[in-house]
């Protein structure tokens, strides 16, 4: 169904006469019109996420009401404009979704009324499952990590070595929530799928630089760790090279829409050195293994780009 169906005039002309004008706009925002939710729609949503006087959990509890519908296209749309509120909106918004005890129940939906009702609802579960790790990251941490301070005096930089084994787990798991979205390049021609896309595209190039920054203080310190936090650590980087590869897959279908240039490589003969001094303080053999022409002794010739 192309343009404002019936309902989405009634249910704006409703809003309109009950003088609310927050839910006219989430309503304008979430119509049947398969396309992205229009920006002067979110533009001021977000403006409104900046006014003290906005209720934000009566605006979020809108957002949420909208995804009780039976249409995927409006289901979606509310998640989009809801990712847009997490990523644009005042602070405020993303702390009141991460303090709530649940966030979308959206793993059972299924919009079987539609001609892409099936394709589409599964995209829309990935979605949701997206939406509700950005949001359980942020009650873990209470930071975005997609907003934080990077470069050499950046948050994941200067964390202390305790802390980094603990939260850099936390974005593995969600970036994995995202990199489970799994759109091909065709089906981004659907102005919806495609909306949702670039702000995922957008979240993953930024999580990722945390996570980088975050693995890149972890190899800093990993010669002056203690067995167990080696081990840990150890485990951790072996994932991180796993999900450089997804990434990789992930952006070469952005490169269809939107060119990005992301080196994502790492050389191997870190891992081995990696290994080695871990198996040194087990006493187990080790071996000389050079990295770069470097010694295990001195092991700073790794990959940093991103």
């Amino acid at each position: 169904m192309s343009g404002q169906s019936i309902t989405d005039r009634i249910a704006a002309a409703q809003h309109s006469m009950t003088g609310s004008a927050i839910s006219k706009a989430v309503c304008k925002a979430t119509t049947h019109e398969v396309s992205g939710p229009k920006k002067k729609h979110l533009d001021y949503l977000i403006h409104c996420t900046n006014e003290m006087n906005v209720n934000i959990p009566q605006l979020a509890d809108t957002l949420f009401e909208r995804t009780a519908n039976s249409s995927w296209v409006v289901v979606f749309k509310a998640l989009i404009t809801t990712h847009h509120l997490m990523m644009y909106g005042n602070e405020r918004f993303i702390q009141y979704l991460a303090s709530r005890n649940t966030l979308f129940n959206l793993n059972n939906f299924l919009d079987k009324g539609a001609l892409q009702g099936y394709d589409m609802s599964t995209f829309l579960r990935r979605y949701s499952r997206y939406l509700n790790e950005k949001a359980m990251s942020y009650r873990l941490v209470a930071v975005d990590f997609t907003k934080m301070k990077r470069g050499i005096d950046g948050v994941m930089r200067t964390m202390s070595t305790e802390k980094l084994i603990k939260t850099l787990p936390i974005i593995q798991n969600q970036l994995d929530a995202l990199l489970d979205f799994q759109a091909n390049p065709n089906e981004l021609s659907n102005g919806v799928i495609n909306s949702a896309f670039m702000l995922l595209f957008k979240d993953s190039i930024r999580l990722f630089a945390a996570y980088n920054e975050g693995v890149i203080n972890l190899l800093e310190k990993y010669f002056d760790m203690k067995k167990n936090q080696c081990k840990d650590a150890l485990d951790i980087y072996k994932k991180f090279l796993y999900r450089m590869t997804k990434l990789s897959e992930f952006l070469k279908v952005a490169e269809v829409n939107k060119p990005c240039v992301l080196s994502l490589q790492a050389p191997s003969s870190l891992l081995e050195a990696l290994e080695q001094h871990l198996a040194s303080l087990e006493g187990k053999k080790i071996k000389d293994v050079y990295l770069y022409g470097c010694r295990t002794d001195n092991p700073w010739c790794y990959w940093y780009g991103y």
